[in-house]
């Protein structure tokens, strides 16, 4: 395709760029981050239409094969060769299983055993596309990273995504300045449909392909069958916070998050059963009734390993903030610490996870983020009631 074909295929979409614009990107190289994915597949596409030398590169983190025999990783690169020899830029594949493994999964598994539940995402972000994969790229010789999330690079700030329900800063909090000066999100001025309507119209093979969902680089498993693999089953009791009754044997704490209704097994009367807390010395799962009881709720979080995409803002601050994907921005007030950082909501926040992110926002700009350590007293021990959620 040359410059006046890109330029009319973009502004079919509603997507702006001049003649000078596609000049000067045909001076530079992109390498694109290839998952044999719809996202990825678009993002190379549009690379292309903008006029860069376009490589694309298909990373290989996890060797195991499913359940079926499968191995799911060759799948999707034999979709990552049939979208490159479409679009006809060329393409390799590197395997990060290694450092994958050393830096990503070792360290989840590690927190699992702890009774923790982090997200494996962000450091699978943190490790290994923006610090490996661009290392890679970069003796490639490319100008540019591209990637397949849904945010926007503006001014060299993490903006969220046009497409609000696909905006994926929550898990990018951890990229430095330096390296986003350096990286392209195509995706972020565009809503989903859109994107698979372009795969569709180009034909490629990816077009209605499910989005993947799952652990990182390692996808769609039944998880407790998945990390019985590498953690013992340390079998404990469920009880009720507030009598301390017990209700009924827990397969680990590892297995359970803060909240969490479902999978639980417990029977007999009373009920719906949630996870409102873990005795990690005793092994004790501690349950309440209603997903609206106060054991659930709480006014401020501890959080420490602070990262920030561009300077630290001055402390305290007003902002918003996220404890998880997917929430809406819970307006706050940040403040220092000998501990870190001590982070106080408006309204009271539900089933707040130990050791996952807080991620934090001013509008739509995402500033950073930090991993909670502490959730201070719920509801419940300070006697207080709900009257706001």
């Amino acid at each position: 395709m040359n410059r006046q074909e890109s330029i009319a295929i973009l502004a079919k979409y509603g997507i702006s760029l001049t003649e000078k614009q596609w000049d000067e990107n045909s001076q530079q190289k992109v390498v694109v981050g290839m998952s044999g994915g719809v996202d990825s597949s678009v993002t190379a596409l549009l690379v292309k239409l903008y006029g860069f030398e376009t490589v694309g590169i298909f990373m290989k983190n996890w060797e195991e094969i499913d359940a079926n025999g499968v191995c799911s990783a060759e799948l999707d690169y034999e979709d990552v060769v049939s979208v490159c020899s479409k679009l006809d830029i060329p393409y390799y594949n590197v395997n990060f299983s290694e450092e994958y493994k050393n830096n990503v999964f070792d360290t989840f598994v590690s927190e699992y055993k702890k009774g923790y539940t982090p997200n494996p995402d962000i450091l699978c972000n943190r490790e290994i596309k923006f610090k490996v994969f661009y290392q890679n790229a970069k003796e490639l010789g490319a100008d540019f990273l591209a990637t397949g999330h849904y945010c926007q690079n503006i001014n060299n700030h993490l903006v969220k995504a046009v497409d609000q329900n696909k905006d994926q800063t929550y898990f990018l909090y951890t990229i430095s300045q330096d390296i986003l000066g350096d990286v392209l999100f195509p995706l972020g001025q565009l809503k989903k449909p859109l994107v698979r309507e372009m795969a569709k119209d180009f034909n490629l093979v990816t077009h209605d392909k499910k989005d993947s969902t799952g652990i990182c680089f390692i996808g769609e498993r039944n998880f407790k069958q998945f990390l019985s693999q590498y953690i013992a089953s340390l079998k404990g009791e469920f009880r009720e916070l507030e009598s301390g009754k017990v209700l009924g044997q827990h397969d680990g704490m590892c297995f359970y998050t803060i909240g969490q209704r479902k999978g639980m097994g417990i029977g007999g009367p009373g009920g719906p059963w949630f996870v409102a807390q873990k005795d990690l010395d005793n092994n004790i799962v501690y349950v309440v009734e209603g997903e609206d009881h106060p054991a659930l709720y709480y006014d401020y979080l501890l959080a420490s390993e602070e990262s920030w995409i561009n300077d630290k803002p001055e402390l305290p601050l007003r902002c918003s903030a996220k404890i998880r994907y997917r929430q809406q921005d819970q307006a706050c007030l940040v403040e220092q610490t000998e501990q870190g950082l001590k982070v106080s909501f408006e309204k009271p926040q539900r089933a707040i996870g130990i050791r996952q992110s807080i991620v934090f926002y001013q509008d739509d700009i995402c500033l950073g983020g930090a991993i909670i350590q502490n959730s201070g007293p719920h509801y419940y021990e300070q006697g207080k009631k709900l009257t706001n959620t």
